[in-house]
């Protein structure tokens, strides 16, 4: 089977005619492409004007849902998703949409650090593994998913091992008192006894293993689907050569599924069930990944913004839900604040919420504003509040070129908000330098310091105006993977 990997861009818009070329189809075959890539909402059409071709982002005004079958040149077609995803026999990569300067074959360094950056920010949301995309008719297996997970558990836990104890006369292994007591021989010397034997427990681990075989078969022909996709090196993983069986060896497919039923029933450690889970599905299901059935499987996400506010928050040391006694200020915490509630609320919790007043009768809102992150650095000895809000756009805004790519209204109005909010905390610690700011992602080395984003009305009650700040994508996810923090100063606030 010939196998076609391809690289596009994010909301990037493409005509018909340039996924057929790119992804080797014929007409039937590239309407069945977009039509299945589109049931899983991984794809999305768009009027074919020409102000589309020239945009980078995606707004809900520009999606038109259009007849898949519609002529090419009438629609445009944009990926709204960040990762990889296979569909038969095609493998898409898919980068990120702020490498604009890059062409398609010259993004390998940069994916692969996304493709990190996209493995953190799901462990540290505790996601489980996507065994299944979509539902109804456009349910399928998600076989790439469940291949990484087998070979990234290996990597971390090693095989599958099942262990025996066994007791042995003077071996090596830990000293069974009790039984040598009761059972050995004593000489007593000085009132104290001697034990010319010792018994002594160790655990054998059993090469033959049903399980540590199955385990190792599998994770060997996972390696090898992850070859053939050609994704082995985006994922910066080696090959992995276990076992010269096939699953054939072990029994057929109802037998070797009791075998995992009867093992799952003994053991009760976590981790081991939801291994012996995932082989149970791997082995229940169709267990090619490229096939020319077009069943989609995924690596990935459609909502990249928020990997990238993640990835700002834990960078830029977001203080939102930290309690208040835990601020780590020049100045102690102001007196209104010292009271045994106060000093547990969390920063998030100084914001106030709405009331809903009736002719007889009150109520406050369950929710407010909810800033993506703020800072609160100490800067040539003194205390700085910043708030941050990560926005995941391509900003355009230069001399001669028209405003896009920009945050829309609201998001500049509840940045000034946020100041507003906070002013009593801000004041009563005697805080001079606050700052707003939005957070961009760029592909230039360099911090860029874009502009100002402004409304004399909110300026003139004292608020700061919002500054613009692109942050290079790299250097930002080299902290994010690193547990680093990039000094605030280099924002130049």
């Amino acid at each position: 089977m010939r196998v076609v990997s391809q690289y596009v861009r994010e909301q990037k818009r493409y005509t018909k005619n340039d996924l057929k070329s790119k992804f080797s189809f014929d007409e039937d075959g590239v309407e069945k492409f977009i039509k299945n890539l589109k049931a899983y909402g991984v794809l999305k059409s768009v009027k074919n004007t020409d102000d589309q071709l020239e945009m980078s982002d995606l707004v809900d005004d520009d999606i038109e849902i259009t007849d898949e079958t519609a002529e090419s040149g009438d629609c445009l077609y944009v990926f709204t998703y960040v990762g990889v995803i296979t569909c038969g026999s095609r493998v898409i990569k898919v980068y990120p949409k702020y490498l604009l300067s890059k062409k398609d074959d010259d993004v390998l360094d940069e994916m692969k650090q996304v493709v990190k950056v996209l493995e953190r920010y799901s462990r540290s949301e505790e996601q489980i593994i996507n065994v299944f995309n979509g539902d109804g008719e456009n349910r399928s297996f998600n076989i790439l998913a469940v291949i990484l997970f087998f070979i990234n558990d290996y990597y971390e836990y090693g095989i599958y091992t099942n262990s025996e104890d066994i007791i042995e006369v003077n071996g090596e292994g830990e000293i069974l008192w009790g039984k040598t007591i009761d059972e050995s021989f004593a000489l007593i010397e000085d009132n104290r006894p001697y034990y010319m034997e010792l018994y002594t427990e160790k655990s054998v681990e059993d090469d033959m293993d049903y399980f540590k075989r199955l385990h190792e078969c599998v994770l060997t022909e996972c390696s090898k689907q992850l070859h053939a996709a050609q994704l082995d090196e985006l994922f910066d993983m080696d090959r992995i050569e276990l076992s010269e069986e096939t699953l054939e060896d072990f029994g057929d497919k109802e037998y070797i599924l009791e075998r995992i039923v009867k093992e799952l029933n003994l053991q009760f450690n976590t981790h081991r069930q939801i291994l012996l889970k995932t082989l149970y599905a791997y082995i229940s299901q169709d267990r090619k990944m490229l096939d020319e059935n077009d069943g989609i499987s995924m690596f990935g996400t459609t909502a990249y913004h928020a990997v990238w506010e993640k990835a700002c928050a834990e960078v830029f040391d977001n203080k939102l839900n930290t309690m208040l006694c835990q601020l780590k200020m020049t100045v102690p915490l102001a007196e209104k604040y010292q009271g045994k509630k106060e000093r547990r609320q969390k920063l998030i919790d100084i914001i106030e919420k709405p009331i809903w007043q009736g002719i007889d009768t009150e109520a406050k809102a369950a929710d407010t504003l909810i800033p993506d992150l703020i800072s609160i650095p100490c800067i040539d000895g003194q205390d700085w509040f910043i708030i941050f809000d990560a926005k995941y756009y391509n900003l355009q805004l230069e001399k001669g070129k028209s405003l896009r790519g920009n945050p829309g209204v609201g998001d500049v109005t509840k940045q000034y908000l946020y100041q507003l909010a906070y002013r009593d905390f801000i004041n009563v610690h005697h805080i001079a330098e606050v700052r707003n700011c939005f957070l961009m992602p760029t592909e230039e080395n360099e911090i860029v310091v874009k502009g100002v984003a402004k409304m004399q009305m909110l300026e003139a009650l004292g608020l700061e105006n919002i500054q613009i700040r692109l942050i290079p994508a790299i250097k930002l996810y080299d902290c994010y993977l690193s547990d680093t923090h990039m000094d605030i100063k280099e924002l130049k606030l």
